[in-house]
């Protein structure tokens, strides 16, 4: 029986990908899990396996095609056989970042539907089929599919099924439909169109650079938060001497383990340390519910060729100093190699976005949502210090703003909270203890 292999969703935010490389060719047989392409997706290059057995009798797209449409149909699989592929029960803990972090944190299904959902049993007996996409939003957001009927050839499950099924009971569009959709950002209706700019500037010599990929989503998402966000900041000047001269003696003492720590390692540990002082920053906006989180997960921004990511250091609170700056190099590598999974750049509780190693003194930053805060951290500058016994001297001050949502952390609040960051980067053997 043939069937449709097409171009999976890889992330929450892909809309197109690129088929870099098959694995595969016509007339291949294959069984389940096995790999058939090397997709390119917004923002890293992951391999996708098939859940079927059977032969590759079409490939529809070659290797090397860009900028192909999620859903779109890129090869034909022939069954073995008319056998539906077993179901598996749903895992309770998929994996548990990925479970609060991207079930919770993207806010797919209210919590009391996760409930109602996740109580009904996985009828192991029955045979079930799932498209690969449908499968892949099932498993993200914890939906057991044996409570599903397929819609789609010889009864599969596919992603209409799995959207209707969250929404069936809820009038409003859930973020899990919105997922599911391809997503078109207009922007205010007098905005120049590239066809206005091009007459605009005929006389002028341009180029038109495409909106497409990482660049598009990045400008989606920060419209988004600058519209919809109350945003509100504070900030703050920290005398950073005794963390330089830390650091320093850190690094010198590593330097046969080649580890080197960086400034941007201490402010991730003195966040995670200050949200576990101040619970009430730790937490992201679940549109009916404040969700306050137990563990530090930290964001931070990691610039790459076409826009910005922002990996996250899991667990920073319980991590020290040398896991954290390994982490976060190894990381960051992997975010400019585009070779990043969905998981570590997909939840986080609180962000960080340091451009003080670009000569950059301070400036504000966008929230990344549904977090509640980001910390914008400028550059190191020599200036007069007031010392406890009057005495003016030169030191390194660094200057910091935190950017806040109103909906959930108050100005006392996020005062305080700040006060907590600026205490353990100005005595950073603090962070040590």
């Amino acid at each position: 029986m043939p069937s449709n292999i097409l171009m999976p969703a890889l992330s929450p935010t892909m809309e197109v990908g690129s088929l870099a490389k098959w694995y595969v060719k016509e007339g291949d047989n294959v069984s389940a899990g096995d790999i058939l392409a090397e997709i390119e997706t917004d923002k890293a290059t992951m391999e996708f396996e098939t859940v079927d057995d059977g032969k590759i009798t079409k490939i529809f797209v070659p290797a090397g095609t860009r900028d192909i449409p999620v859903n779109s149909k890129i090869a034909e699989i022939t069954l073995e056989d008319d056998n539906d592929i077993p179901a598996k029960k749903i895992p309770e803990v998929l994996d548990k970042k990925m479970v609060e972090n991207e079930s919770i944190i993207s806010k797919s299904i209210p919590t009391n539907k996760i409930n109602e959902i996740g109580s009904n049993e996985s009828k192991t007996h029955m045979r079930i089929k799932i498209s690969p996409l449908a499968k892949r939003i099932a498993l993200n957001n914890n939906i057991d599919i044996s409570n599903i009927l397929g819609s789609g050839p010889n009864g599969r499950i596919i992603k209409t099924d799995i959207l209707n099924f969250v929404g069936s009971d809820n009038d409003t569009e859930t973020d899990v439909q919105r997922k599911g959709k391809e997503t078109e950002y207009h922007l205010n209706s007098q905005s120049h169109n590239s066809e206005s700019l091009v007459n605009l500037l005929k006389d002028r010599q341009h180029k038109l650079i495409p909106i497409t990929g990482l660049r598009k989503i990045v400008a989606e998402r920060l419209t988004e938060a600058k519209k919809t966000i109350p945003h509100f900041y504070l900030r703050r000047s920290i005398q950073i001497d005794k963390l330089l001269n830390l650091r320093a003696e850190l690094n010198e003492s590593f330097e046969n383990k080649e580890i080197k720590f960086s400034i941007n390692d201490f402010v991730i540990k003195a966040a995670a340390i200050s949200l576990q002082d101040n619970p009430r920053c730790n937490a992201i906006w679940g549109g009916e519910d404040i969700v306050q989180l137990e563990s530090s997960d930290i964001s931070v921004a990691v610039a790459i060729s076409d826009g910005l990511i922002t990996p996250i250091i899991w667990d920073a609170d319980k991590k020290n100093l040398q896991e954290i700056s390994q982490e976060m190099k190894e990381k960051a590598k992997k975010a400019k190699e585009r070779k990043l999974l969905p998981e570590d750049y997909t939840g986080g509780s609180f962000s960080i976005s340091n451009l003080g190693m670009l000569g950059v003194e301070n400036f504000d930053a966008v929230i990344n949502p549904p977090q509640a805060s980001i910390l914008a951290v400028g550059s190191s500058v020599r200036k007069p210090v007031i010392d406890s016994l009057g005495n003016i001297n030169a030191g390194n001050v660094m200057s910091v703003t935190l950017s806040a949502d109103h909906r959930i952390i108050d100005g006392a609040v996020g005062a305080i909270f700040l006060n907590s960051i600026t205490e353990y980067l100005s005595n950073p053997l603090k962070i040590l203890v």
